[in-house]
């Protein structure tokens, strides 16, 4: 039977990302879709892109055609010969039959929706199981200050007949202090089943932070916007302001100006080394000016010459 060059029918790279295999498969199959397309061999061409993407869009069909492609299972002349004694690891049937697809697909995926893979005459194949992937939502301070969760994830297991189906298991997830957006965290042995006494797969948790009213999050440097008033950063103060770790007093300088950065350092997430804490000053002005307030203003103005749009008229 003909070897199929998926990545080909798909016209992407073999390092293609999943979305831009979703791209390129919207693209073909609206341009050779039978009810509307022109093209030579329409119809054949969008059973091909349909084949292409189902096996590539599927993080374990595609590790197991990649690995018979590398294993270089495509003989002369564009042939496929399977390894001795393939069998797929994938469920390909749980959702019903593709009964348009290729020999080359049966071949490679089967129609039972098996999971299990052996050589010939019968000796199986050690197999590491799939890793599972989730996901699991904190507040900023739980991850600051590390926390145990509850979480339900869905993994696949096999029955007596090597057909896989998926359960929710509960799983306690420790997670560390100053773990940061993003962050992946690998709990061993809790993905999927391997085969033929291969180790089973791990659980990958990725760290999603909720949004804080206060604080912004870069990597595990932590960002305050602290308001002050005109005559605080004129004279220069002492501030009380909120960090993850309590409250914390602050000397602004004279003379700051908005959007200027005060860096305590080792204040952000913990770590090794730990996160910075930025102040970043924001001057206001008050809601409401008395006429008295109003007449130090413009003995101010008299007092102090300055011109803070000089670079501009210069340019102009």
């Amino acid at each position: 039977m003909e070897f199929k060059e998926y990545y080909k029918l798909l016209e992407v790279g073999e390092k293609a990302s999943a979305d831009d295999i979703k791209k390129a498969y919207k693209r073909l199959a609206r341009k050779y879709h039978p009810d509307v397309s022109k093209e030579p061999d329409a119809e054949q061409k969008f059973k091909e892109v349909a084949e292409a993407y189902e096996v590539l869009k599927d993080p374990a069909k595609r590790e197991e055609y990649d690995q018979v492609r590398a294993m270089g299972a495509q003989g002369k002349g564009g042939r496929f010969s399977p390894p001795p004694g393939w069998e797929s690891a994938t469920h390909f049937y749980e959702g019903g039959g593709h009964s348009d697809f290729s020999d080359f697909f049966e071949s490679m995926f089967g129609r039972d929706g098996g999971f299990h893979r052996s050589y010939a005459g019968g000796q199986q194949m050690h197999m590491r199981g799939e890793d599972v992937h989730a996901e699991l939502a904190l507040l900023l301070e739980e991850a600051y200050q590390g926390c145990e969760q509850i979480m339900q994830v869905r993994v696949p297991e096999v029955d007596e007949r090597g057909l896989i189906s998926h359960r929710i298991k509960k799983l306690r997830v420790k997670v560390p202090a100053g773990t940061a957006e993003g962050s992946v965290l690998r709990i061993k042995g809790q993905g999927g089943p391997g085969l033929g006494g291969g180790g089973a797969g791990d659980l990958l948790v990725t760290i999603k932070l909720a949004e804080h009213p206060l604080f912004s999050l870069d990597g595990k440097n932590l960002t305050l916007v602290v308001p002050v008033l005109p005559w605080e950063v004129a004279l220069g103060c002492k501030i009380t302001v909120p960090t993850l770790k309590g409250r914390t007093r602050v000397s602004i300088p004279a003379g700051s100006q908005t959007g200027q950065k005060l860096r305590l350092a080792g204040q952000g997430l913990p770590g090794n080394p730990a996160g910075d804490f930025f102040v970043v000053i924001k001057v206001v002005m008050p809601d409401n000016i008395s006429s008295k307030a109003k007449a130090l203003y413009q003995g101010l103005q008299e007092e102090v010459v300055a011109n803070p749009r000089a670079a501009w008229e210069e340019k102009a």
